[in-house]
């Protein structure tokens, strides 16, 4: 009997060699007499896509799958067989007498992908969309089975990601880098009917869109956010589904990664490389429930969980191992209304975003509001600030952020006892709790010898930099490891964690060794660009966080003068339109800035290429403008210090993982006093073609010369041409003078950046030119503040007084390559004086 098995078994294969020869050139359909084996391959019919075996990244596995044919790193769309691998290339895929579409490999073992209901004459198309068809050959309209229902771990356009009564289809995450079987995270529709997107991991909730409103989803209004991709959400009695539609020149796509990220991304055909545009969760805290229940998140904190005040892990040793899954219970019980007690009380928590599903009661009193809480022995907070809510039941979701505001005040419902002893009102981390019977003094105790032990060794630390100094000033030299960590003046170090937010992240000093690490020692593949000042490098650190390293070059133009003052700048500041510092290191002859990662790189990426820039819609870039002036506005008026950048343009404008403007290099800006207003300086430093007209011929610069830099860059922004390097357009040398011809003929709408010219609001426009016009009068005082740029921005009305004639609007302004990186002496080209410039 086996010997007859394997002989059929032979047979069918020798029946099937002979049709596979009819399938040797590329085509989009396989018919039910044909057969295509491993290293054939369908391609649809305008070569968008391909269907054919493959082996992910170093597996020696085979399978099938659908991928971007003109894209030269392979990208996964689809995988039919992800849980049953080929183990060899013997496979192929073909039509079954009944229609079946299957796979098998060289010993005969088949799986079933996909149902012909019992035709004979079945046909397989891999269509442009990126959906692989089975349908009736001679009727193709009749569809059996189509890819787009049966998705892996990618959501194209056009794709339904549906919610049925008996069927939720969902993307299902990679199980690894070399493996796509199903992994642990996954991706749809609510199943409870709720109009929301969650994903789960191991069938937890693991983050939340919030419910759709027509237009966005609440919980994640930036999803939508974008002028080139329509997003539906529709819900009627048969399903409901979630699409994405978008022009068929974009090559864009959903997916849910290996740790459960969900990422919208979009090829750029120039640069060869996928762009991600938006991704959620984007932080440990954004994980729906991470903390479990009364748990908090914060990710500006190490560990990121914490036990609310007055509970304690449900698992310590779980919570220590970074698992909060079971969450934090109560270290004392309530009493509710049980007689002879006291009553329960409430300790109010700030700077807290609310948990999850309130009970809003409509009281007109905050007493009231108390008092409705205390009467149910369910609930366990309430809140007054937006009228009065309740929260019944456990607080889930709970998120804390130093920084912010947060939704209001939200009160807590303790047991008496917890709050009778004046306790105090932090939040107890998983090591902290680990004394949990620990009476109030003695914490307080401890908290004296560690504050004092904290500053002894402060003062000892202090003592081993100025010997070391003291030992290399006498000609000592030491490797690296020996040397100290950071050798600025002490009163430079003491102040360094001195930042506007005192609860704000902590700044830290690195060892050379770790940045090393973490960059792989500085490899070219690691590497993301060239500053003035030096190369920058990309990083992450052992706890998984991402870095964008500025390693200074030795003969670079910053010297200790600028790499202080961009430590001392950027680690005194908190803003979010502001690139944060996370650290620096000076050791030896190295000096460098540790920053966090921006994904997106810089606005120039964007702003001066056709198809990159054909990504900036108008709604994107009205954003980053509106982002620039507020972290300007930051820097000239409400931080403690009043600086002025010196360097604004462009490539200083870095993009967050969702095009969140930050302004970043303050290795050139300078302090000024509060009743200052300008200053003098004999070193011109700054870029050709942003630098105000009194700052590069004398020397002054103010608040005003960052504003005609910012005037310059609004320019930019809206007509995505650069100043420097701006080619000649009738009589306008560069920009400024492009656009001051056009805006005085009235013709103003000949600047506007081609890729917006069919979808931008004229009247922000014309605003937005009229305002850049402004700010880059020639005189100074001319110009307005940041505080009237944003008041400009806001009115609808542009009854503005009329600009005055430009600075350099008469002078060429060269590239940037074009340009010595330094000149010395004095330079008049194009009636331009420079003196002493340290151009870059």
């Amino acid at each position: 009997m086996a010997g007859k098995g394997s002989c059929a078994v032979l047979f069918f294969l020798m029946f099937i060699s002979m049709f596979s020869a009819e399938f040797s050139h590329s085509t989009d359909t396989l018919l039910s007499t044909q057969s295509m084996r491993d290293g054939q391959k369908l391609v649809s019919a305008n070569n968008t896509f391909e269907l054919g075996f493959f082996s992910p990244n170093s597996s020696s596995n085979r399978y099938l799958g659908i991928w971007y044919h003109q894209i030269p790193e392979q990208t996964i769309v689809w995988t039919a067989n992800r849980d049953s691998p080929i183990t060899d290339t013997s496979g192929f895929l073909t039509l079954s007498d009944d229609g079946d579409l299957m796979i098998f490999d060289g010993r005969g073992s088949s799986s079933t992908v996909a149902s012909g209901s019992g035709t004979n004459n079945t046909a397989l198309t891999i269509l442009d969309s990126g959906n692989l068809v089975l349908r009736d050959a001679n009727n193709l309209s009749r569809i059996f089975w189509q890819s787009f229902d049966s998705p892996t771990d990618t959501l194209l356009p056009g794709m339904k990601l549906r919610r049925r009564i008996r069927q939720n289809q969902l993307l299902t995450s990679w199980k690894s880098f070399d493996d796509p079987a199903s992994g642990v995270f996954s991706f749809g529709i609510d199943p409870n009917g709720t109009a929301q997107l969650f994903s789960w991991r191991e069938g937890n909730i693991s983050w939340a869109s919030g419910v759709w409103n027509g237009r966005e989803f609440s919980l994640a209004p930036d999803l939508t956010e974008s002028s080139i991709m329509n997003y539906e959400f529709v819900t009627n009695n048969d399903e409901s589904y979630f699409t994405y539609h978008v022009n068929e020149s974009i090559i864009t796509r959903f997916i849910i990664d290996l740790l459960g990220q969900i990422q919208k991304m979009t090829w750029l055909e120039d640069t060869q490389e996928w762009i991600l545009f938006w991704s959620q969760p984007r932080t440990q805290c954004e994980v729906y429930n991470r903390c479990g229940a009364f748990g908090v998140c914060n990710d500006q904190r190490s560990p990121f969980c914490r036990c609310l005040e007055g509970f304690e892990p449900a698992s310590l040793a779980d919570s220590n191992n970074a698992d909060w899954s079971q969450g934090c219970i109560r270290k004392t019980s309530l009493q509710c209304n049980e007689t002879g007690g006291e009553k329960d009380a409430f300790l109010g928590m700030g700077h807290m975003k609310f948990p999850a599903d309130p009970v809003d009661l409509y009281i007109g009193k905050p007493e009231e509001c108390k008092i409705a809480c205390l009467n149910n022995c369910s609930c366990n907070a309430y809140d007054f600030s937006k009228g009065c809510k309740l929260w019944y039941g456990d607080l889930k979701n709970l998120r804390e952020n130093d920084t912010d505001i947060g939704d209001g005040t939200l009160y807590l419902r303790l047991a008496a006892s917890e709050l009778a002893s004046g306790g105090t009102k932090q939040m107890a981390n998983a090591s902290e709790l680990a004394y949990g019977g620990q009476k109030t003094k003695k914490r307080h105790l401890l908290i004296i010898i560690t504050v004092a032990t904290s500053f002894t060794l402060f003062i000892l630390c202090l003592l081993v930099c100025y010997l070391r100094i003291k030992r290399r000033r006498r000609g000592i030299k030491r490797p690296y490891e020996g040397q100290p960590l950071f050798t600025m003046s002490n009163d430079i170090a003491i102040n360094l964690g001195e930042s506007e937010d005192k609860g704000g992240p902590e700044f830290s000093l690195f060892h050379f060794s770790r940045i090393a690490d973490a960059t792989n020692n500085f490899s070219a593949e690691n590497k993301l660009g060239e500053g003035g000042f030096g190369p920058v490098y990309k990083g992450q650190l052992p706890e998984g966080h991402e870095i964008a390293v500025k390693r200074l070059a030795a003969h670079s133009g910053q010297g200790l003068v600028e790499f202080k003052n961009e430590v001392l700048l950027i680690a005194k500041l908190q803003h979010r339109n502001l690139v944060r510092l996370l650290g620096c290191c000076m050791q030896g002859e190295e000096k460098i800035l540790i920053y966090e990662y921006m994904p997106n790189k810089s606005l120039d990426f964007f702003l001066f290429d056709a198809a990159r820039g054909a990504l900036l819609d108008w709604g994107r870039r009205l954003h980053i403008i509106e982002g620039i002036v507020q972290g300007l506005l930051y820097l000239h008026k409400h931080s403690r210090l009043r600086i002025i950048h010196r360097d604004m343009k462009a490539s200083n404008i870095l993009l967050d993982a969702d095009m969140n403007p930050k302004i970043s290099d303050f290795g050139l800006a300078r302090i000024f006093a509060s009743n200052e207003t300008q200053a003098n300086t004999n070193r011109i430093v700054g870029t050709y073609g942003y630098m105000s007209p009194e700052y590069a011929a004398e020397g002054l610069f103010s608040i005003k010369s960052d504003v005609f830099s910012f005037g310059v860059l609004l320019l930019e922004i809206v007509s995505g041409k650069r100043n420097a390097g701006f080619h000649q357009y009738g009589n306008s040398l560069n920009l400024l003078g492009f656009a001051w011809e056009l805006w005085k003929e009235g013709k103003w709408l000949e600047l506007i950046d081609p890729a917006l010219a069919d979808e931008c609001p004229r009247h922000e426009i014309s605003r937005c030119i009229h305002v850049a016009l402004m700010c880059v009068q020639e005189n100074a005082t001319d110009r307005p503040t940041m505080s009237d740029v944003v008041s400009m921005l806001a009115k609808e009305s542009s009854a503005f007084p009329d600009p005055k004639q430009p600075g350099f609007f008469t002078v060429r302004i060269a590239t940037e390559g074009d340009l010595p990186s330094k000149m010395d002496g004095s330079c008049s080209p194009n009636n331009l004086t420079i003196t002493f410039p340290d151009g870059r």
